[in-house]
């Protein structure tokens, strides 16, 4: 009875790890040559601020979380509601690791970062 039990908690056990892994997929990030003037400068300004530590086409980490589909999903990496105040708050005043980056660009450079990161 024990080799049964155990058997039938690992069977469950691989169905959880193969389910976890099958949650619906997000849907592409708008190509590059589709975005609009202000998203491609939003992108130039994420590729100079950001891109040394988000990736814009993953959710696959590199010194901070991956950025794809960060609108798309409810929820930011941090736990917080995904919308523009919390992501505008994070990037003008730094959350746990992330550095404040407030005095770094102006606010037309902010608006069309959010609007490109709207696109992943």
């Amino acid at each position: 009875m024990p080799r049964r039990l155990s058997f039938l908690f690992l069977a469950l056990a691989s169905l959880v790890v193969i389910a976890a892994g099958c949650g619906p997929s997000l849907p592409p990030s708008k190509p590059l040559s589709q975005l609009t003037p202000l998203e491609a400068q939003g992108y130039q300004v994420f590729a100079t601020h950001c891109a040394e530590c988000h990736n814009a086409s993953s959710e696959k980490s590199l010194h901070g979380p991956g950025l794809q589909g960060l609108y798309k999903k409810k929820f930011l990496p941090s736990g917080a509601p995904a919308n523009d105040d919390r992501v505008t708050d994070a990037i003008r005043n730094g959350r746990g690791l992330m550095p404040a980056l407030g005095h770094t660009m102006d606010d037309a450079e902010l608006k069309a970062l959010l609007a490109y990161l709207h696109t992943l």
